[in-house]
């Protein structure tokens, strides 16, 4: 009797610690698994937050609850520029952004954001799709063990708020801007300091006047940041940002040990969210700029074709020093970008820059 009942405690035992280890189990050997996505936005800020906590939502619907994504506010879990390591490191499963805010893992993450006077949002994705710049991608970020799909276009976006006109070059020299990638390189070169700064820290930095202008993305984003506030001008065009992209970038193994029905849904989500948040920019831009003009009589100017041309020279040195001094994988991009480029531009002058002129002529409908 003695030996039974110690066999029944014995069983006993085992029973509840593998109860216990049943509930400590992850939720993948549930059936159900569960990411935590950090973003360089402030929470549900409209656009690029908002498209965000969208995607999550479309894969947490597409699957059942089979997998779903618990999304994370810039500063809720890590500092906004700190996305990128936080999903190396492990402690989050994606992150949303934009690659140029990672230039310091490599310079060749700008074009897959944006790159000045380079490609639109169609064009570029041309390039992405059937230009071998997602293989490039997948190249560069496989290193980091990442995988990184575009979710959405800004488009063209503005060219800034300053708090002064520009009306030559000498204008910018000695101002403190703030802007990010090859645009903020030129700009350098051209005698303005320049520094990046999330979404949650420029409004403060241009009121206190530590930095003199600021770009963004466009008059949706600009509106909600309030910048007509404490800047005077508005500048463009957008030159130095002609169809930046929003990446969603994935944790590699995590995804690729995902069943392959989820795989297709994540990639499929992906592409829809891209199509929505680059239609909801084009949407809304332009109500927003209409409400800037008119009800806090923003001044709108267009910047100096002088000052266009030595931008254009400067972002093009800029691009040039890292095709000739890069490393393999940053020529490599810059290589395929600019043939890509070549080709897209003789296309398109005839295509849509042709019928973009043409529709300037102002034919009336009806």
């Amino acid at each position: 009797m003695s030996m039974k009942r110690r066999s029944l405690i014995k069983g006993a035992a085992a029973g509840a610690a593998a109860g216990a280890a049943a509930l400590a189990r992850p939720a993948l050997a549930q059936g159900r698994i569960e990411w935590r996505m950090v973003t360089t936005w402030p929470k549900n800020f409209p656009g690029q937050g908002t498209g965000a906590e969208r995607f999550a939502k479309s894969v947490g619907e597409a699957t059942d609850g089979r997998l779903t994504i618990k999304v994370f506010g810039a500063g809720e879990l890590v500092p906004a520029f700190e996305s990128f390591d936080a999903v190396t490191r492990g402690a989050a499963d994606l992150f949303h952004g934009t690659p140029y805010y990672w230039i310091n893992k490599s310079k060749a993450v700008n074009f897959f954001s944006t790159v000045p006077f380079g490609l639109v949002t169609g064009e570029l994705a041309a390039w992405m799709n059937f230009g071998g710049g997602q293989e490039l991608w997948d190249e560069l970020y496989d290193q980091f063990g990442l995988k990184g799909v575009h979710g959405g276009s800004t488009g063209v976006q503005m060219g800034g708020w300053f708090n002064k006109e520009v009306r030559t070059v000498d204008d910018v020299k000695g101002m403190k801007m703030r802007i990010p990638g090859i645009g903020g390189e030129a700009l350098r070169k051209m005698g303005m300091t320049t520094i990046n700064l999330p979404a949650g820290e420029i409004f403060a930095a241009l009121q206190s006047g530590a930095i003199d202008a600021t770009e963004w993305v466009g008059p949706w984003n600009d509106l909600s940041l309030g910048f007509y506030k404490v800047a005077k001008y508005y500048y463009w065009p957008g030159m130095h940002e002609p169809g930046t992209q929003i990446e969603i970038t994935f944790d590699k193994k995590k995804l690729l040990a995902l069943p392959k029905d989820l795989q297709a849904i994540v990639f499929a989500c992906c592409r829809a969210e891209n199509e929505m948040l680059t239609s909801e920019f084009n949407a809304r831009n332009g109500q927003a700029l209409e409400t800037l003009i008119r009800q806090h009589q923003v001044q709108l100017r267009r910047f100096p074709n002088e000052f266009l041309r030595a931008y254009g020279e400067a972002c093009g040195q800029v691009i040039a020093e890292m095709r000739d001094t890069g490393d393999a994988i940053t020529k490599k991009v810059v290589q395929s970008f600019l043939k890509s480029r070549s080709e897209l531009m003789a296309w398109n002058r005839i295509a849509e820059q042709g019928f973009m002129n043409a529709r300037q002529l102002e034919y009336k409908f009806g």
